[in-house]
């Protein structure tokens, strides 16, 4: 299983930051959550300046605090994606852009990534004491609300944006609600063992399924999956025994 962080963006990680923005313009990919780097492609200290501005602005009509965050896989320590955590959202920000804005590289994706980037996204949110957040996506943006829905998003408004031309849903998360959802049933020093967990060969395969009882539940079992996968308090081990099974611990301290 991959292990990721969110860190703070410093000189070390300076060309790798400006290759992961090529990277959206070769696939001819939107670019988002990304702190305004793709501004800042001949200016890099420039833009760690900028960043340590958002963190300490106030808020305005037109600007927000903020913090911006590389997902780093600890494996090779590469940046596999960014987020954007907004601290307070202005009336613009409420409309339309929310609390969060992320992104995962091209050649990344369709790894379960991006749930991990947001959950460690709630986590810090938590620490700054934000209850609730919005995010919002485009309609047809079907990976973006999935990671939204698997972290405990309920959608709120579904709304046609003259902007960016095109139906926008927007979602809110109860950040306490979906950071403690499961380690609630796990004592300090406790193991879950989850068995069945392949559900017959169903996992993974949701999206080839018809709307239904099946397929929510095959849904909700590949969510809890990512879940587990991303939550860094647990260490997870997958066994390939009988129809899966998990095994995981609570790293308690």
């Amino acid at each position: 299983m991959e292990k990721l962080e969110l860190i703070q963006p410093n000189k070390s990680y300076e060309k790798q930051a400006i290759e992961y923005i090529k990277e959206f313009y070769k696939y001819n990919s939107n670019i988002n959550g990304v702190g305004g780097l793709y501004r800042y492609l001949d200016n890099y200290d420039a833009w760690l300046k900028k960043l340590e501005e958002d963190r300490t602005r106030k808020m305005t009509e037109e600007k927000v605090p903020a913090e911006t965050y590389f997902l780093v896989r600890k494996r090779d320590n590469k940046i596999v994606g960014m987020i954007n955590i907004r601290l307070q959202l202005n009336e613009k920000l409420k409309a339309f852009g929310g609390n969060i804005g992320y992104s995962i590289r091209p050649t990344e994706r369709r790894k379960g990534y991006n749930k991990i980037n947001l959950y460690l996204a709630l986590q810090i949110c938590q620490k700054h004491k934000i209850k609730e957040v919005m995010l919002d996506c485009d309609k047809d943006n079907l990976g973006s609300a999935k990671t939204m829905q698997a972290l405990g998003g309920k959608l709120t408004k579904e709304y046609y944006d003259e902007n960016v031309k095109c139906l926008v849903q927007q979602y809110i998360i109860d950040v306490d609600k979906s950071v403690e959802k499961y380690k609630n049933f796990l004592n300090p020093n406790g193991t879950i063992i989850t068995d069945n967990i392949k559900f017959h060969g169903y996992v993974g395969e949701s999206s080839k399924l018809d709307k239904g009882n099946l397929k929510s539940l095959v849904e909700k079992i590949e969510n809890y999956i990512e879940f587990l996968k991303s939550n860094t308090e647990f260490d997870t081990k997958f066994y390939d025994i009988g129809d899966g099974l998990s095994v995981s611990t609570w790293k308690y301290e």
